[in-house]
Order: C-alpha cells, then sequence, then structure tokens
C-alpha cells in the first residue's frame, strides 16, 4: 500500500514530424513544446525552460494557496513570476545545462507583509 506522503507524477515526450517539435502528454492532456530557434527549432511554442519556470511558478502559486487555507490566512490572490538566464559562454557547470540564475518574485493581495513573508517562507522550505 502507498504512503498517503507519496505522489507519483509521469508524463511522456515524443518527437514528431517537425525538427524540434515534440508532442507531449500528462495523464489524458497533451500539449507540444518547441525546442528554441537558436538550435534550430520552430521556437513557436513553449520552450522546455519556459515549461521549466512555469513549473516553479504554478507550484508557488498552488503551494501557497494550499498554505493559506491551511494556516487560515485570508489570502485573496497570488501571482508568481519566474524569470531565468542561461549562459552557455558562462555555464555553472560544464557537464549540464542548467540556468546561471532564476528570480521568483511573489505577489500576494489581501494579506499584510507579515502574513506574505510567512506564506513565502514556507513556501521556500519546501
Amino acid at each position: 500500500m502507498m504512503s498517503s506522503a507519496v505522489r507519483s507524477y509521469s508524463v511522456d515526450a515524443r518527437s514528431t514530424d517537425t525538427f524540434g517539435r515534440v508532442l507531449c502528454g500528462a495523464r489524458d492532456h497533451h500539449f507540444v513544446v518547441d525546442g528554441p530557434v537558436q538550435n534550430g527549432c520552430p521556437g513557436e511554442e513553449l520552450t522546455p525552460a519556459e515549461l521549466f519556470l512555469a513549473g516553479v511558478a504554478s507550484c508557488g502559486v498552488e503551494l501557497v494557496h494550499v498554505f493559506a487555507r491551511r494556516d487560515e490566512i485570508p489570502l485573496e490572490r497570488v501571482m508568481v513570476s519566474v524569470s531565468g538566464e542561461m549562459d552557455l559562454d558562462d555555464p555553472v557547470r560544464e557537464d549540464v545545462t542548467v540556468f546561471n540564475s532564476v528570480r521568483v518574485d511573489f505577489t500576494l493581495t489581501g494579506v499584510g507583509g507579515d502574513q506574505a513573508e510567512h506564506l513565502v517562507e514556507r513556501f521556500k522550505g519546501r
């Protein structure tokens, strides 16, 4: 029997007839991802880097909402903006490509500064 603390996720990706275009799926949802134009790919759809940052942003919104509900904090709205930079000429690591920097900005409405700080710190602790 699986513990209620264990969460499993699965996604699939496959190439398409268009170079640099990927068809992805999670559960019953499908979406298209393009490699960036710098790699000779279409760059018309979201890129893997953008999807990664969107995952961080959506996790921030969702978890802050969950924490506020659990702590009975009257949060009205959460907005998270995430930006990142990769410098291929100055890599953080030589063996893999990673972001040189990532910035995460939270905007919370309906709560005071101390409550907002508490919620963001809980997110950062995850």
